[in-house]
């Protein structure tokens, strides 16, 4: 396993990734409940159209964020967090990333039982993973959607803890992962 020079940061790589799927998913997110609603009409075909093309895009890039994650160790918690807030923190961040995956794959197999195949940026069609059963739809519908709600908690959560860490804790947790912070690589 790869060990950083420096430990007290992210990698470029580890910062951009977080980053870019943060504004991704904060779009995803935005769109999805906005279009939800929406009368049927082209307009919301093409916007489920983009939700579906990004949320493929978030997916693939999600499996090079966690192989960066796995073979770059990222920097280790203040000495000043406790045992208990870090095992925390550790299992925020892996449930995070387990809705990153599940939510995507709620959505294609969603996708598949509405009988409404995924073609990639209008491109690449990406296989059904189910048959069409349209009670299956509804109920993968509704997963899809709670499993959206919860991310949107622990997103929330998330930089809550950040801007706390900041604020009142004055340890560099945030710090280390803006953009302009001082990097390893």
């Amino acid at each position: 396993m790869h060990q950083a020079a420096y430990a007290g940061t992210y990698t470029t790589v580890a910062k951009s990734l977080h980053w870019l799927m943060a504004a991704l998913l904060l779009g995803l997110l935005g769109l999805g409940f906005y279009m939800a609603d929406l009368p049927l009409s082209p307009d919301k075909l093409q916007l489920y159209a983009w939700h579906k093309w990004v949320g493929v895009t978030v997916f693939a890039l999600l499996w090079l964020r966690l192989a960066w994650r796995i073979t770059h160790r990222p920097p280790p918690y203040p000495a000043s967090m406790s045992r208990v807030l870090q095992r925390v923190a550790h299992i925020g961040h892996w449930a995070l990333y387990g809705l990153m995956l599940a939510i995507p794959l709620t959505g294609w197999l969603m996708s598949s039982a509405k009988g409404f195949q995924t073609v990639w940026w209008g491109l690449w069609p990406i296989p059904d993973l189910l048959g069409k059963d349209k009670a299956l739809g509804h109920s993968l519908q509704e997963l899809h959607e709670a499993l959206n709600w919860l991310l949107l908690v622990l997103i929330g959560g998330h930089a809550a803890a950040a801007l706390k860490h900041h604020w009142i804790d004055r340890d560099d947790i945030l710090q280390r992962m803006l953009p302009q912070g001082k990097t390893h690589d």
